[in-house]
């Protein structure tokens, strides 16, 4: 199957961040796939742009893997300026892949798969699935514009009200619609009216072939011993610094915890992490360590060298129906997980047995978790994470769910 993917945070090579699909790409490129990707120029946490980029309004990056090609596609550099800034970007990727899609990808294919958020690049997808006259298929990696609204990055009531006109009249042209949790499909099929038989559920990926390939050749105990952590209890936390992640609850609970042998490392970029700093440097607080994005390979590196993976957004309703990306690259490494996002989340990891939920953004609660897990032995922390690492493995292996998700596809277009 040739297919063609829109997604504007598709990642760079050795990018830190959310890789489902340079994973899944990958993985159907090995099952015999063709696959374009239509991606944007700017880091979806960072903002920035790199310097091949700068000047150019689209940038072709062929056999980027075996058998996937990427097209660069001009992104704003206004992205992480302000909100407006953030809107100018996303508007101008839509303006850029769309040119793209009709005048620099010429081949043949069999379906157009577009991955939201942003919600918008629901037009380039409409647009391209026109003048090609083939299906596409959309998929939600999170509930757009209700996760906006709710961390209140989005107020604007003009804006919202297009928002949720675009969202009913794009999964209404959709042939297919892909969810990333079970609470996702509820929401669509129960509040948004989107009949149950064009929902198909096809979550995220536990990454098991980098974690045991990076294990064959590493000693996380000396990795652990360079880094000055020898004798400390690292909690880790990958991924973005936003305003949705609210990382500002692990420095409070590192405040309370000065006491302990704790230490929070934070690995990532975003937004509000400048603040962050701020704020721990304010506090002169010594057992919280940031770190600049890395990339997959080394994330694996700092999260095996860790005691515990740490999973935490703001408390907000919305995010009670989402799974947590990094929370699945715990399990892949056997850690257990401090998990401060409620609803499903918290469902798979009591499902999974391999962590401890606290309440998001309760403070002593989470600190109060944490001496809990503290007063466990070796074995025990052991077998949770190893009781995380089995369960995945069942339910959420990627080459299993890569080869559902094409079957599910060929499905509808026939």
């Amino acid at each position: 199957m040739n297919i063609l993917l829109i997604h504007q945070y598709f990642l760079e090579k050795g990018d830190g961040g959310g890789s489902r699909f340079n994973e899944m790409t990958r993985t159907w490129a090995k099952q015999g796939h063709e696959i374009t990707v239509l991606a944007g120029m700017v880091h979806y946490a960072t903002g920035e742009k790199q310097e091949r980029y700068k000047g150019k309004f689209i940038y072709k990056d062929t056999n980027f893997y075996e058998k996937v090609d990427v097209v660069r596609c001009h992104v704003s550099e206004s992205y992480n300026v302000s909100f407006l800034g953030r809107l100018w970007a996303y508007f101008s990727f839509v303006f850029s892949s769309i040119y793209a899609g009709l005048f620099i990808t010429r081949k043949k294919y069999d379906v157009i798969l577009v991955t939201s958020p942003p919600l918008f690049v629901g037009i380039t997808a409409y647009v391209l699935s026109l003048f090609k006259r083939i299906p596409f298929v959309f998929e939600i990696r999170d509930l757009w514009p209700e996760s906006a609204i709710d961390t209140g990055v989005l107020k604007n009531k003009q804006i919202i009200s297009f928002a949720f006109w675009f969202e009913k009249f794009i999964y209404k042209k959709a042939k297919l619609i892909n969810v990333l949790t079970p609470a996702f499909r509820d929401k669509l099929v129960q509040d948004k009216n989107v009949p149950e038989e064009k929902v198909i559920f096809i979550p995220n990926a536990a990454d098991f072939s980098l974690a045991e390939k990076i294990q064959e050749n590493f000693d996380a105990k000396e990795f652990k011993r360079a880094l000055g952590l020898e004798d400390k209890f690292v909690i880790t936390y990958v991924g973005a610094h936003g305003v949705a992640n609210h990382l500002i609850q692990l420095v409070d609970a590192a405040e309370n915890l000065k006491d302990t042998n704790v230490v929070f490392q934070l690995i990532g970029a975003g937004m509000r992490k400048e603040a962050l700093q701020v704020e721990v440097a304010k506090r002169a607080l010594e057992n919280v360590i940031f770190r600049d994005p890395v990339s997959k390979q080394d994330v694996f590196k700092y999260i095996l060298a860790s005691d515990m993976g740490a999973s935490v957004l703001k408390k907000v309703d919305t995010f009670k129906t989402i799974y947590s990306n990094k929370t699945f690259d715990y399990m892949s490494c056997k850690k257990p997980i401090l998990l401060a996002i409620d609803g499903v989340s918290r469902d798979l990891v009591n499902d999974a047995e391999c962590g401890i939920y606290v309440e998001p953004e309760n403070i002593q609660e989470i600190a109060n978790g944490i001496r809990k897990v503290l007063l466990l032995s070796e074995v025990e922390l052991k077998e949770m994470g190893a009781s995380g690492y089995n369960y995945a493995k069942k339910y959420f292996d990627r080459d299993n769910l890569a080869k559902e998700y094409v079957r599910e596809i060929k499905q509808v277009l026939k």
